[in-house]
């Protein structure tokens, strides 16, 4: 934030100047944010994907009721189901900054527990007939087959969601949760029919219920609490190639990184089912140790703490971006300052609720969401991400709507504490109504003052927003 402060040098005037009258709640303080357009339009093809995914969730149901039979379903689902909602709520917990919609969360879980199993499930059992009929092992199909067909259905369903909601793909970030949600989605089913078939019927059958229970507690720790990350953490490889081609300029960038990705999600893949069935051919079962602790657990904290550090850096990107924008007069540097990390937002959102109530903590959070969609924005604009004159325009079109939502949240909380003098930014200065009724202008505090957001000047007609240099265009 030095460069926040260092905005005025020469020393702050005096002035009788009086305090600009405070207006009253604006209707686009109550209006959504803008970038999230309704869906209504494109009815078609939401349904058409609505369908295939209904038609994969009842396809899959079928299937495993009638091969592991509904007591195994009912277990198998149940057992299942528990590791979700933490390992969900972890990759939301990722997408703090910028929540996306949360029908686009759920889509993408659909995605992979219905269509993405359906269609593997289909693919690996052809390969497993075909391979029996030309005398291959079966084990094959998991070292070969399953990591092409498991990893490409799992990313088509954000991929699909990159093409036609690229406005919703702000990133890396963005990248690994909705594809670390398919891939969850996915996981889940499988494991129904390990638990549920391989687990409980299968113990059952041949031992009676306390066997099968048993199998379950036994594959629930194997699967789920030791190696429950791999899909997700296999998938997420291609969310990242996705996520760095959604803020990429250059085309060549654009093509191959979301391949490259998804590539070495397939080896990860293949390497992970390769262990034990090495092991299983050669009797050594610390292959399969070896190559967990060894490569696939360090290989794991190695993208989580990649994830964390992404997530930090992008919590840091309002900060970066958002300085021309407090030059032009549109954001006072508190208001800046307290974008930058998780812990300043809630204090920003806590001091809202105390001035202005629930209302205003509901508004500081809008105005947080859209300040960061602008960030996004204007990172897009100088990285040439809008190509053609119709995203040129249309990317203006946001930014004004972007800066007339954030003044409309501002009015709610803005100016209201009582234990604060009246004051406001005018682009350069603070200027503040001290208790002798002078108004003095100050200059910017080299760390800003948190979280206490200045309403800012008002002019006879708004500022214009600020110019932004662009990148060169990229082949």
């Amino acid at each position: 934030m030095t460069r926040l402060a260092g905005m005025a040098d020469d020393p702050a005037p005096e002035t009788t100047e009086a305090v600009p009258p405070y207006p009253e709640v604006t209707e686009a303080a109550k209006a959504p944010v803008p970038g999230r357009t309704a869906g209504w339009r494109r009815w078609l093809p939401v349904t058409l994907v609505i369908a295939l995914i209904a038609a994969g969730a009842v396809f899959m149901l079928v299937f495993l009721g009638y091969n592991i039979g509904i007591t195994g379903l009912a277990v198998g689902l149940t057992a299942a189901i528990l590791p979700v909602p933490l390992l969900a709520s972890s990759f939301v917990w990722l997408d703090r900054y910028e929540p996306e919609p949360a029908k686009y969360l759920i889509y993408c879980f659909a995605w992979g527990a219905a269509v993405a199993t359906a269609v593997s499930l289909g693919v690996n059992s052809g390969a497993a007939w075909l391979f029996d009929k030309v005398g291959l092992p079966d084990a094959l199909v998991a070292v070969l087959v399953a990591p092409l067909i498991e990893e490409s259905t799992k990313v088509l369903g954000p991929l699909l969601l990159f093409w036609r909601r690229r406005g919703e793909w702000s990133g890396i970030t963005d990248g690994i949760v909705y594809c670390g949600l398919s891939a969850l989605g996915f996981a889940m089913v499988e494991n129904v029919l390990y638990l549920g078939g391989h687990g409980y019927a299968a113990g059952a059958d041949e031992y009676g219920p306390a066997t099968g229970l048993q199998n379950v507690f036994l594959i629930f720790i194997v699967r789920i609490l030791f190696t429950g990350f791999a899909h997700p953490l296999f998938t997420s490889m291609a969310g990242i190639g996705l996520g760095i081609a959604a803020r990429s300029g250059d085309r060549t960038v654009r093509w191959l990184a979301p391949v490259a990705g998804l590539l070495l999600a397939m080896i990860l893949h293949g390497i992970f089912n390769l262990l034990p069935t090495l092991a299983g051919a050669t009797g050594e079962t610390m292959i399969m140790l070896y190559g967990y602790l060894g490569f696939m657990v360090p290989f794991f904290f190695l993208v989580v703490g990649f994830a964390i550090a992404l997530r930090s850096w992008e919590g840091r990107l309002a900060e970066r971006v958002l300085y021309d924008y407090a030059v032009a007069g549109w954001f006072a540097p508190s208001e800046v300052a307290a974008l930058g990390t998780l812990g300043r937002r809630h204090a920003a959102r806590e001091w809202a609720a105390r001035v202005a109530g629930p209302v205003g903590r509901r508004a500081m959070r809008d105005f947080q969401f859209a300040a960061t969609r602008l960030a996004l924005l204007r990172d897009g604009l100088r990285r040439g991400l809008p190509r053609t004159p119709y995203e040129l325009h249309h990317a203006s079109e946001e930014e004004r709507e972007l800066l007339t939502a954030i003044t409309g949240y501002r009015s709610v909380f803005a100016g209201r504490d009582p234990q604060t003098p009246p004051s406001w930014w005018d682009g350069r200065y603070y200027r503040i109504a001290f208790p002798d009724g002078v108004v003095r202008t100050v200059a910017p505090p080299p760390e800003p003052v948190m979280p206490v957001p200045v309403r800012l000047g008002y002019y006879a007609s708004p500022p214009p927003p600020p110019q932004f240099a662009p990148m060169p265009p990229q082949r």
